[in-house]
C-alpha cells in the first residue's frame, strides 16, 4: 500500500462554469487510524450535479470535497470495522480516509450485481428516483410521466423504476439525439426529445400530445414551465434539481404559468434523499431481483483513475455521461 494519500481541494468560487483551475490535488502522508476508527482505501467515487451547487458556498475552500464514496477497510482499530469490509461514506474526493463506525454504512454484496451499483441505482441516485416516484409523486399504474435530464443518473434510474412500476407513457428530454436513442432503445422510455431542437414546450407537446400526469424535474427553468402547461388536472411535480441554474450568471428563468398550479390543482414538492435512509432496504428488495435476472441494469459511465476525478466532474456538468458517472480507482475491478 502507498505511503501517501491524495485529496482534491476546491481553491476558488466559480462564476459560471467551473474549470480545472478551481481545484488542486494535495499530497499528504497516509493517515493513521486512532482507537475506535479505521483507515479506508477508496475504490469508487460519486460526482454529482449537487456538487456544483455546493461549490458556490457550502464547500469550504482548501479542504477535501465531500461526496459518496465506496472503500475497503485496510487497517482497523475498531472491531465494528473489520479489515476487508466494504463501506459507504461521504468523505469524498480523496484516496484514503479515516472513519468511525457512525460515519459509514456497511454494504451488502449481491450475487451478480457490480459494486458500483451502490453509487448508482442502488445508491443515492436510485433512492432519489424511488422516493420521488413512490413517496412524492405516488405513481400509479398507467400514469404518464415526463422526466427532464432523462439521460443522467436520476433520469435513467427514474425511467427504469417507473417502467417496473407500470407507468403509462414515459417521456424524457436529453441533450443529444444519441442519448435520446439510448433511452428509448435500452432504458424503456417511449419518447425522448433533444431539448436543443426547439422550444421545450413545443417538443413536449409533440412527445405527449395528450398531456402528462407526473413530472420529475431535474432541470427547472424552461422545462418546468413546459411541464406545468402539459400537466393534467391534479398532476404532480417532483423537484429533484435545477441543473439549468447551476452555472447561470444572468437573471434566473421566470416561470410564466404559475397560475396553472392553482387552476389545475397541481402539487409541486421537493425533497432531500438524505431524509429517507429508512427506505434503503425497501429499494434493495424492489430492485436487486431485477438486476440479478437481467431485466434491468445499472446505467453508468465509469471513469478510471482518481487523477481524473475533476475531469469526470466537469464532463458530467457538460453532459458527457450516460447514466450515473462514477470514478473507479485504478485496478479496482468491478
Amino acid at each position: 500500500m502507498t505511503d501517501t494519500a491524495l485529496t482534491v481541494h476546491q481553491t476558488a468560487r466559480p462564476h459560471g462554469f467551473p474549470t480545472a483551475d478551481h481545484f488542486t490535488v494535495v499530497e499528504s502522508p497516509l493517515p493513521r487510524p486512532a482507537p475506535g476508527t479505521a483507515l479506508v482505501e477508496n475504490l469508487y467515487w460519486s460526482v454529482d450535479p449537487y456538487h456544483r451547487e455546493m461549490m458556490d458556498g457550502d464547500f469550504p475552500l482548501h479542504a477535501p470535497l465531500e461526496g459518496r464514496t465506496l472503500g475497503r477497510v485496510v487497517a482497523s482499530r475498531d472491531p465494528a470495522l473489520p479489515e476487508g469490509e466494504i463501506l459507504l461514506h461521504r468523505q469524498g474526493w480523496r484516496t484514503h480516509t479515516v472513519v468511525a463506525p457512525d460515519e459509514v454504512r456497511r454494504l451488502p454484496r449481491f450475487d451478480g450485481v457490480p459494486l458500483s451499483a451502490h453509487l448508482s441505482i442502488l445508491g443515492g441516485t436510485g433512492l432519489t428516483a424511488y422516493v420521488g416516484l413512490t413517496r412524492v409523486a405516488e405513481l400509479r399504474e398507467g400514469q404518464d410521466l415526463f422526466v427532464s435530464a432523462a439521460a443522467g443518473g436520476v433520469g435513467t434510474a427514474t425511467g427504469r423504476l417507473a417502467r417496473l412500476m407500470g407507468a403509462g407513457r414515459l417521456v424524457g428530454s436529453a441533450g443529444t439525439a444519441a442519448k435520446a436513442a439510448y433511452l428509448t432503445e435500452h432504458v424503456g422510455y417511449d419518447e425522448v426529445f433533444d431539448y436543443h431542437a426547439g422550444p421545450t414546450a413545443g417538443l413536449l407537446t409533440k412527445a405527449a400530445p395528450d398531456g402528462i400526469d407526473l413530472y420529475v424535474d431535474n432541470v427547472g427553468g424552461e422545462h418546468l414551465d413546459a411541464a406545468i402547461s402539459a400537466l393534467r388536472e391534479r398532476g404532480r411535480i417532483v423537484r429533484v434539481g435545477t441543473i439549468a441554474q447551476y452555472n447561470a450568471t444572468g437573471t434566473p428563468y421566470a416561470l410564466r404559468n404559475l397560475p396553472d398550479i392553482v387552476e389545475k390543482s397541481l402539487r409541486m414538492e421537493g425533497f432531500l434523499v438524505r431524509d429517507y435512509p429508512h427506505l434503503q432496504e425497501e429499494l434493495y428488495d424492489f430492485v436487486v431481483p431485477h438486476l440479478q435476472s437481467g431485466r434491468i441494469r445499472p446505467d453508468e459511465t465509469v471513469v478510471d483513475g482518481f487523477d481524473r476525478i475533476v475531469d469526470a466532474f466537469l464532463g458530467m456538468l457538460r453532459g458527457e455521461n450516460l447514466g450515473k458517472i462514477i470514478v473507479r480507482a485504478t485496478g479496482a475491478g468491478s
